[in-house]
């Protein structure tokens, strides 16, 4: 009879104990969510991720660019066999891993006179900082740029007082037409497609019709009419073979990053390739390419 009055008691303490461990693992079980799964899951307004960049892709950058503005980049590509030209035209694109954040093209075209490429790179930022957003992500890594090529921050339009007017800064003396950095190119295309280009005097260069460009309006500088963010670089190398002239715009809309690079090499170094035609071509390039991503 003991023993079956033994077996309740027992049950009861076995009873109060399991219900003492179940509460005290419940206890610590909270303890340890609460160190690590509220920082992820704080919904205040400090941890709200920042807004997310406008653009989530970017455009087929070999076909955005208009054959007209190849024919105008590349002088010289209708010269070339049918088949020729429309691979110069076709452009070759540049070898990405992931399209959806950057993309390129390039073409070039070889004539006696010298060599021209022109590039065109499209990238889309993403910032991986939650309190970044991909807009200013983006503005810092143009920043960058701008400071790396050493682009004077002040005014893009601004010239020392008194600068008196001068030559192309290497070259021979350009023209500027109708106020445009590109305005003597745009000249000179029209003249070409009419037939009426003019025949140059060998190894004389023609003299400029109308004053002369100052020089602040063709060196490095910011630019304030081209997305939201840009700049223009442009510089000159000599070596023994020849003389060669880099022009780089680099322009920013939203999160996505523009650079256009263009240059020309030239064989004889009393013909310096002209800072005035090809900063004009690069730009009206580069206002091409701006439109794809205006509203």
């Amino acid at each position: 009879m003991q023993r079956k009055a033994y077996a309740p008691v027992a049950a009861l303490a076995a009873a109060v104990l399991s219900v003492g461990l179940a509460s005290g693992c419940s206890s610590g079980s909270g303890a340890t969510g609460t160190g690590d799964d509220a920082k992820s899951g704080d919904s205040s307004p400090s941890a709200t991720a920042a807004e997310p960049g406008k653009y989530q892709s970017l455009p087929e950058p070999c076909g955005k660019v208009d054959r007209k503005t190849l024919r105008t980049m590349l002088p010289g590509v209708d010269d070339q066999s049918e088949q020729d030209a429309e691979k110069t035209y076709a452009g070759q694109p540049a070898l990405t891993y992931d399209t959806d954040r950057r993309v390129g093209c390039r073409w070039s075209l070889e004539t006696p006179e010298g060599t021209r490429h022109l590039t065109v790179d499209y990238e889309r930022v993403v910032s991986y900082d939650p309190a970044v957003s991909d807009d200013d992500r983006a503005r810092q890594l143009y920043e960058a740029r701008a400071s790396a090529a050493n682009i004077p921050t002040g005014s893009s339009s601004a010239h020392p007082p008194g600068h008196p007017a001068t030559n192309d800064s290497v070259g021979s003396p350009k023209s500027k037409k109708n106020g445009t950095p590109g305005g003597e190119s745009a000249q000179l295309t029209a003249e070409h497609e009419a037939g009426t280009s003019p025949t140059p005097t060998s190894g004389v260069p023609t003299a400029p019709a109308s004053p002369t460009t100052n020089a602040a309006d063709l060196a490095p500088r910011l630019l304030d009419d081209l997305g939201d963010d840009a700049f223009l670089n442009d510089r000159l190398a000599t070596a023994d073979s020849g003389v060669h002239r880099d022009i780089t715009v680099v322009f920013r809309s939203s999160n996505v990053l523009v650079t256009v690079g263009y240059d020309q090499w030239a064989a004889d170094k009393q013909h310096t390739p002209s800072s005035e035609d090809l900063q004009g071509k690069a730009r009206g390039l580069a206002n091409e390419l701006a439109g794809y991503f205006s509203d």
